[in-house]
């Protein structure tokens, strides 16, 4: 029996539910699937990628946990398509950069940070 079938879900921590919320619904374009509050500090809400996959629950319960402790990765097919797109939502961005995964990788990539200094980065797949 094989214990652990498959990665289901990914929590981020965040101080401010709205603002994370906008930031990833409407900047990055994840959409909302749950939406559960019974009140500031107990917020949960859950995010789909287009494609599918892993879920993301922002969480405003912090347990031991601190925001802005979290990297994320995802893949775009167009990395400097998509650096231009959050541009344009007026997101802070790094430059799009070569070699993720070192010299001679050709991996491009730009990286982010949500509300809460959480980095994300997008990487040409």
């Amino acid at each position: 029996m094989q214990v652990i079938n498959k990665f289901m879900m990914f929590g981020i921590i965040v101080s401010n539910m709205p603002k994370a919320k906008v930031f990833y619904a409407d900047k990055l374009g994840l959409k909302v699937t749950n939406d559960h509050r019974q009140d500031d500090n107990h917020w949960w809400v859950s995010l789909a990628l287009p494609e599918g996959g892993v879920a993301i629950t922002l969480t405003t319960f912090h347990e031991n946990f601190k925001p802005g402790s979290t990297s994320l990765y995802f893949a775009t097919s167009d990395v400097a398509a998509s650096h231009k797109v959050l541009s344009d939502k007026g997101v802070k961005l790094n430059d799009v950069k070569d070699d993720l995964y070192g010299p001679g990788s050709g991996v491009k990539w730009f990286n982010l940070a949500d509300p809460d200094g959480n980095l994300v980065h997008l990487v040409q797949a």
